[in-house]
């Protein structure tokens, strides 16, 4: 008998989202296992039928992987009532999201995938993975500004790790993180005195924006070692 996997792990190997994803669509009843609504705690395999949003899941995927130059105004919230949701902007040929989020109002690298575990190789802290951007601030930068943000600051109750901060021109610098709590560099930023007025992400781990050659809005099929 093929050894049973605990139940998000699954979903997140089968290509649907995320272990973490996974675990959100059980708490919110829209996960079946063998006609019955699913628990945390269910272990299951591919003789076991798991429906999710009404899909039946049937085994592991292929593993696809598409980098995607997001413009300001796209929602990475995959809601198709939407029309600026990030869901009407994803490849066609297979089910993907998003390994991590930029907010509407910045611009700049995401990486698409059906793989959950890749996904949580690249957003958990343990994997310290490096994400870099270029931003763009409402006034002049003072000179203590890039040695108070690479320190850490306050944000949401925490201290920021330390991370790289290089000031670029009069009012941008780049910073390159570590973690990824919300909006982070938008509430150091404000931390310090200043308001972000155009947030671009370039890099993440070993993909960049400029080697790829990505327009904006644009999206190319990339392999897993382009990136680590």
């Amino acid at each position: 008998m093929v050894e049973k996997a605990r139940l998000a792990k699954y979903i997140a190997h089968a290509g649907i989202c995320s272990r973490k994803q996974a675990s959100r669509l059980i708490d919110q009843g829209v996960v079946r296992v063998n006609g019955q609504a699913a628990n945390h705690i269910d272990h299951v395999n591919d003789e076991d039928e798991v429906i999710v949003e009404g899909q039946t899941i049937t085994g592991k995927a292929p593993m696809v992987y598409f980098a995607y130059h997001k413009p300001v105004g796209i929602d990475c919230k995959l809601n198709r009532s939407d029309a600026q949701s990030l869901i009407h902007f994803l490849p066609s040929e297979t089910r993907v999201y998003p390994i991590g989020r930029l907010d509407k109002d910045s611009r700049g690298l995401l990486i698409l995938t059906n793989d959950g575990e890749f996904c949580n190789q690249l957003i958990h802290p343990d994997f310290h993975q490096p994400k870099r951007y270029l931003v763009t601030v409402d006034k002049p930068l003072n000179h203590t500004f890039c040695q108070t943000m690479a320190h850490g600051v306050p944000v949401d109750k925490h201290i920021t790790l330390p991370c790289e901060v290089t000031q670029v021109n009069e009012q941008q610098f780049m910073i390159t993180l570590r973690q990824g709590l919300n909006r982070q560099i938008r509430k150091m930023a404000h931390y310090c005195g200043y308001k972000v007025i155009d947030l671009y992400r370039i890099e993440i781990a070993n993909l960049s924006i400029e080697q790829l050659g990505l327009a904006e809005g644009q999206t190319t099929r990339i392999e897993k070692t382009d990136i680590i």
